[in-house]
């Protein structure tokens, strides 16, 4: 069984939507550490209103932070600490599915990152969005994975920009999954139909 961790260049990529279409494609578990802000209508909840299958299980979150800011922030206003420690990946006999906060390089507290609580054994999957400044945050991200020696794929979000996408695959030289376009909306039914698309490439 695989432990796959998705990542993003920046907040707002697509994170949500591209683990809720890795989970239904794999039937895997998911599981988010840190939620930060939103925890009536969190990343767990959203992403089990998209999946179709009845073999996924939904991990409770190991810091669940009342302010939709950087997780070290946050937990500075709940008054609480974030030690990495107590961030004990979910034991499960299936495929994990590990969704991160904002990028690698978030702050979790005053020494500790994102990138503190991926394991080398992860397959990391980058979602990258177009926007001025994508590419060197693509770069940044897939090189500092690829330094340090993890298996790294990317999947890109929303409308394609050739000129910035085929300098990521160029650059990187990593598989890229697919992309999710720009939905009007995003159901079950279309969660499934990028699971499709996408389980071959996983």
């Amino acid at each position: 069984m695989n432990t796959y961790f998705i990542t993003g260049i920046s907040t707002e990529v697509g994170k949500t939507i591209a683990s809720a279409i890795i989970t239904e494609a794999l039937e895997a578990d998911y599981w988010k550490p840190i939620q930060a802000g939103e925890l009536d209508n969190c990343d767990t909840k959203k992403v089990k209103q998209l999946i179709s299958n009845n073999k996924s299980q939904f991990h409770d979150n190991a810091f669940s932070l009342n302010t939709p800011m950087s997780p070290h922030a946050a937990a500075d206003i709940d008054n609480v600490s974030i030690n990495i420690k107590k961030i004990t990946v979910p034991k499960t006999k299936n495929n994990l599915v590990i969704e991160g906060a904002g990028g690698l390089l978030v702050p979790l507290n005053n020494d500790n990152t994102i990138l503190d609580i991926i394991k080398p054994n992860y397959k990391i999957i980058v979602v990258s969005r177009h926007y001025l400044g994508s590419i060197n945050h693509t770069l940044l991200t897939v090189n500092l994975l690829k330094e340090k020696g993890l298996d790294v794929a990317i999947i890109f979000s929303g409308n394609e920009h050739k000129t910035t996408e085929d300098i990521i695959k160029k650059m990187t030289n990593v598989p890229v999954i697919g992309r999710i376009e720009e939905e009007p909306y995003f159901d079950r039914n279309v969660v499934r139909e990028y699971a499709e698309l996408f389980r071959e490439k996983l």
